[in-house]
């Protein structure tokens, strides 16, 4: 094999160097480092502290299926849907009111929403329940007639404080929901003869729901822990039946402990929903819908999988 060498003379220029290897240094981040180790040391002290006070953890799971608190674990879903529901429909009839041409209707609903959001949801149930004092009776005509104490027991002076103030908060996130859609859609629905309580039932709604689901999924987990202001109007929950076990057992914090740890379950539930939910509403507008949470461990074991049989046949 011969190789031709090219003999330069002194006029002509030499031919270009070849280019240096660049090696590549990863930079470095010690702020993640030392972010790191600090994060792990005050974690450790946490559970250092936990680890020397007097604390009675074998009361936590001896009373984590009580039945005063099963009973009130069931008592608090219960006036978390109920409370919940109130205030979805209430919300929606205030926020097409918002909507409406109509300026008293505009203006009650206005105020409606300005009054609960503007005051505490915790003064509202005090108010609720002590309405007693001011009227004795409560007479709706021929419809009913009754004692305001045999009216407002604890469980509706909870479901009206807690619903209610929902209602408010709704009827802003259904607002925005219902102008998120383009007027185009409105107007094109009504071009081919659908009605307005149709077009709003058919074509704004099923669009708008990709806006109002998050929120109101935030909502609802929200509320589930609201509900533990209502100890104030006397009505058993979760919290109340955690308080008695630990007043009766000389164990008040870790009953407390119980008590969040119920209520990080029931959240934790909610939220799984909540993204299913979301992903449920979000295929009309992505191409490809995010994975979910089975879909995103099983590709995670594929790759470690397929990563394992790489490094066995290297």
């Amino acid at each position: 094999m011969t190789v031709d060498i090219e003999k330069t003379g002194p006029g002509d220029t030499p031919p270009p160097a070849a280019p240096e290897t660049i090696k590549a240094v990863p930079v470095r981040h010690y702020g993640r480092w030392i972010s790191a180790v600090v994060i792990v040391a005050l974690l450790g002290m946490l559970v250092y502290a936990f680890s020397q006070g007097k604390v009675n953890w074998g009361a936590i799971p001896d009373n984590f299926f009580n039945d005063q608190v099963l009973e009130g674990v069931g008592k608090t879903i219960w006036i978390t849907i109920a409370a919940m529901a109130l205030g979805v429909v209430l919300g929606i009839i205030l926020a097409v009111m918002r909507l409406s041409k109509n300026p008293v209707t505009q203006a009650v609903a206005w105020g409606y929403i300005w009054f609960f959001r503007g005051t505490p949801v915790y003064v509202q149930l005090l108010l609720w329940f002590n309405l007693g004092l001011i009227f004795k009776y409560i007479n709706l005509g021929p419809i009913y007639q009754d004692e305001w104490s045999d009216f407002m027991t604890p469980f509706l002076a909870a479901l009206l404080g807690l619903g209610l103030n929902e209602a408010a908060y709704m009827a802003e996130i259904c607002r925005a929901g219902l102008q998120s859609v383009d007027e185009g859609q409105t107007e094109a629905a009504h071009a081919l003869g659908m009605s307005h309580t149709k077009t709003l039932r058919r074509v704004v709604l099923p669009q708008a729901m990709r806006v109002i689901v998050p929120p109101t999924g935030n909502e609802f987990i929200n509320m589930l822990k609201t509900t533990s202001l209502v100890i104030a109007v006397q009505y058993w929950d979760l919290l109340q039946a955690a308080q008695n076990i630990g007043q009766n057992s000389g164990a008040p914090a870790e009953m407390l402990f119980l008590a969040a740890a119920w209520y990080l379950i029931l959240t934790s539930v909610l939220s799984v929903g909540q993204y299913y939910l979301e992903r449920y509403y979000a295929r009309g507008s992505s191409r490809a819908l995010p994975p979910t949470v089975l879909q995103r461990v099983r590709t995670n074991l594929l790759s470690f999988s397929n990563r394992s049989r790489e490094g066995g046949g290297a």
